[in-house]
């Protein structure tokens, strides 16, 4: 449903101003790259954190407090 969502919103920029529609068309699978490489950033990140606060409260957990 979404993706027919989509691909309507499309069709009218198309029909109301075509250059971009196509400048839209071209650069929508750079953007998905873009966006990508940020998820993959913020996934490391959130791991280097969480490997952090693990190492943080190692002494706690081996003295069971």
């Amino acid at each position: 449903m979404r993706a027919l969502l989509c691909f309507a919103a499309w069709l009218i920029l198309l029909y109301l101003c075509w250059p971009l529609a196509l400048l839209g068309l071209v650069l929508a699978p750079f953007v998905w790259v873009a966006w990508l490489m940020l998820r993959l950033v913020f996934l490391v990140v959130e791991a280097f954190f969480a490997l952090l606060r693990g190492l943080l409260f190692l002494p706690a957990r081996v003295l069971g407090v």
